[in-house]
C-alpha cells in the first residue's frame, strides 16, 4: 500500500512542480514585454513614446504655418487673446505684402524639456542655456502664452506695428519672440528684458 501511494504521489508532485515553473517563466516572459516603468507611467499620463512631433508643437524643419492654421497644434493650441491679437496683426500685415509664418507656438512640456536639453549640450551649460530655453515648467510657449513669428520681414513689421495689437517682443535676443500685453497699446511695451534670464518669471 505504501509503496503505490509514493508512486501517485510522485507524479502529482512532478506535476504541481512542473505547473509552477511554467506559471514562472510565463510571469517572467510577460513582464519581459512590458514597457519600463518610467514608459508605462508616461502611457498612463496619456503621452505617447518617441520624439517629440507635431502634436507636441513641433514645426517641421522648412514647413510654412500660418497663424491662421487651425489643424496645426502649435497653433490652435494658443491662448486665444494671443491667437487673435496675432491674426489681426497678420491680416494688417498682409496688405502690406508681408506674410506672417509661425516658427513656435504652443509646445508640449516634454518638447521644451527636449528644446532646453539640446540647448544645454550645444552651449555647454544650464546658465548659457538659459539665455535661449527656458525650462518646461516657467516657459510661455507651453502655457500658450507665447509665439515665435518669421520671416525677417514679419519680425521687422511686427517691432514697428505689434505694440498696435498689444504685442510685445519681450527679450532683446530673440527678435521673432512674441507676448501679449493687452495694457501696451495704451501704454507702449513695457522694457524688454537682454535675454530670459533677467525674466523674473522664469526664475
Amino acid at each position: 500500500m505504501s509503496r503505490n501511494r509514493s508512486v501517485v504521489r510522485t507524479p502529482r508532485i512532478l506535476l504541481v512542480v512542473g505547473v509552477a515553473v511554467a506559471v514562472l517563466a510565463g510571469l517572467v516572459g510577460y513582464r519581459a514585454l512590458l514597457p519600463s516603468a518610467p514608459a508605462a507611467l508616461e502611457v498612463l499620463e496619456g503621452g505617447h513614446r518617441g520624439a517629440p512631433d507635431e502634436a507636441d508643437g513641433v514645426v517641421p524643419d522648412g514647413a510654412t504655418v500660418s497663424v491662421f492654421d487651425d489643424d496645426t497644434p502649435a497653433v490652435a493650441n494658443l491662448e486665444p487673446e494671443l491667437l487673435d491679437a496675432v491674426r489681426r496683426a497678420a491680416s494688417v500685415a498682409a496688405d502690406d505684402g508681408v506674410e506672417f509664418s509661425v516658427t513656435s507656438g504652443w509646445r508640449s512640456a516634454r518638447f521644451q524639456q527636449q528644446l532646453l536639453d539640446d540647448a544645454v549640450t550645444e552651449y555647454g551649460s544650464e546658465a548659457a542655456a538659459a539665455r535661449w530655453v527656458a525650462t518646461a515648467e516657467t516657459s510661455a510657449h507651453v502655457s500658450g502664452e507665447a509665439i515665435d513669428i518669421g520671416p525677417v520681414d514679419a519680425m521687422s513689421w511686427l517691432s514697428q506695428h505689434g505694440v498696435r495689437y498689444g504685442l510685445c517682443q519681450v527679450y532683446g535676443n530673440e527678435p521673432w519672440h512674441y507676448e501679449l500685453r493687452q495694457e501696451a497699446a495704451e501704454h507702449g511695451c513695457p522694457p524688454m528684458f537682454a535675454d530670459p534670464t533677467e525674466d523674473p518669471r522664469l526664475q
